[in-house]
């Protein structure tokens, strides 16, 4: 966790009572549901498929550059029946049918057959942070698994029997985190992933895969496509917090040193079906991946910190003790996932940064 907070403890206790009151108040007024503004920018890395930069409004910021390349897959199966196209006079018409016939073929045979080997996340937090520090292999770890967790990022890498692509994501941490930087590289990673484009095949049926070297034709990783993955997102993940019954998001570091319990919650996006008109214009919904409990910088220090001679004072506040209630938990969860919900208008947003 970031440095605790410096705030008196009867700061600490006028805070805590002022997010407990019904309405909440927070210390820069948001609603319990807002976000502090930030800054965005895609495509800023020349030498990557995908690049995000990421700011937020306490100055915290993040850089994503993902890079892919050919390899060839350890497990192929029997790749011997794949339709050729039948010499002819018109070979060229009926090598463009077998083609288009292949692309829907290839969505098909892609489920399921991509490995989580072929993504690969590192954070770098140099400056503040050692590679093998516990935060940052933590940090890894949570955005692997939430891009794993997801299954349509690796199904998407599959190129054809026997080749895929490799994925590397290398986030940077350009600033020493006032808060919790999870949902700061989370974020940018999803924008950075929005934002990358692969070379376009030219030939799915060769047995080396060759592609187009103009890079005005390469296709976006994650594209609005008639397919049965059409509208589908990569996967971010939130911080959310309760303090009794009120949920927060994106809680400041202020916030965060009051919490009576932290949640990273990750989402993705279930695609819709292609059938049907009003369903194609439909948004995909919501799904949640993964839910994972933080102790509180509070509890951690009051831990450290215990002492027998400590009475209770109704003027001074104390962490909380024990897990979180499970009507909270599944509060948050429906906040999120809900139609029109904060996992709705955060998709929205930051589709607005990538489509800028």
């Amino acid at each position: 966790m970031p440095p605790s907070t410096l705030l008196s403890p009867s700061e600490l206790s006028y805070l805590h009572t002022s997010l407990l009151l019904d309405p909440p108040i927070r210390p820069d007024g948001r609603s319990p549901t807002s976000f502090r503004p930030l800054t965005a920018e895609t495509d800023l890395l020349p030498t990557t498929n995908g690049s995000a930069r990421l700011c937020f409004a306490d100055g915290a910021e993040a850089i994503v550059g993902v890079k892919a390349e050919v390899e060839r897959t350890a497990s192929l199966g029997n790749h011997s029946n794949h339709p050729r196209a039948a010499p002819g006079p018109d070979e060229d018409t009926q090598m463009h049918t077998v083609e288009r016939d292949l692309d829907e073929e290839r969505r098909e045979q892609a489920k399921g057959r991509g490995s989580d080997s072929w993504i690969e996340v590192t954070v770098d937090m140099t400056g503040f942070a050692r590679d093998d520090d516990g935060i940052v292999v933590f940090l890894a770890q949570m955005l692997q698994e939430g891009l794993i967790a997801d299954g349509g990022l690796r199904d998407r890498l599959w190129i054809a029997w026997g080749w895929h692509w490799k994925v590397y994501v290398d986030i940077l941490l350009l600033t020493a985190p006032n808060s919790y930087p999870l949902p700061l590289l989370s974020l940018t990673t999803h924008l950075a992933l929005l934002a990358t484009r692969l070379p376009a095949p030219i030939s799915r049926i060769d047995e080396d895969p060759h592609f187009n070297d103009d890079w005005d034709a390469a296709q976006a990783l994650y594209e609005d496509v008639s397919g049965p993955d059409r509208g589908s997102r990569p996967p971010f993940t939130l911080l959310v917090i309760s303090v009794g019954e009120n949920i927060f998001f994106d809680p400041s570091r202020e916030e965060l040193a009051v919490a009576d319990a932290v949640c990273a919650v990750t989402v993705g996006t279930t695609p819709n079906p292609s059938s049907g008109r009003k369903k194609q214009t439909e948004r995909p919904k919501l799904r949640l991946l993964s839910l994972r409990t933080i102790d509180p910088p509070a509890r951690l220090a009051a831990a450290a910190s215990a002492s027998t001679e400590d009475e209770d004072d109704p003027g001074l506040w104390k962490p909380a003790r024990g897990g979180m209630k499970r009507n909270v938990v599944a509060k948050m969860v429906k906040m999120v996932l809900e139609s029109g919900g904060v996992g709705e208008e955060v998709m929205e947003g930051l589709e607005g940064f990538s489509a800028a």
